[in-house]
């Protein structure tokens, strides 16, 4: 899935509930919550939070003060990425992850010396997906 449209929540009045995230994310909230889930499984910690630099909130999420992803709320799927640097990216292609997860990974302009792993949040295999890779983030200093 291509992201061609805006990020939402650009109104710095209106905090990310659950009410306000399911009339964004529609069909895919369910794999929203199960993201949830999965966090909580994990000991992980999202926050919401207004950036003014980017003019939305976003959601870090972060385990014993260490940011392992972050996320933001685009019309019908939730948008989560993992930061991994550039000299693991090798381990990071040879993970359990679709082919198509692989190629994403490497059109994706790089930020500084990582690369961002991005996945849609739009149904469990994107949650399966999106789990592998938080692993990895966990486990690897």
């Amino acid at each position: 899935m291509q992201t061609i449209n805006n990020v939402e929540l650009a109104d710095e009045e209106v905090f990310p509930s659950a009410q306000v995230l399911s009339s964004i994310l529609g069909e895919s909230y369910p794999a929203y919550l199960s993201l949830l889930t999965l966090y909580q499984q994990h000991g992980l910690l999202p926050t919401w939070r207004y950036y003014h630099d980017g003019g939305a909130w976003l959601c870090k999420v972060q385990h014993k003060g260490r940011t392992i992803a972050w996320m933001s709320a685009w019309k019908g799927f939730m948008q989560a990425t993992i930061y991994i640097p550039n000299k693991r990216l090798a381990e990071v292609l040879a993970l359990d992850i679709a082919q198509s997860t692989r190629d994403k990974i490497l059109a994706t302009k790089d930020v500084g010396k990582s690369k961002p792993c991005i996945v849609e949040i739009v149904d469990s295999d994107a949650v399966n997906e999106f789990a592998i890779l938080m692993r990895y983030k966990m486990q690897a200093r």
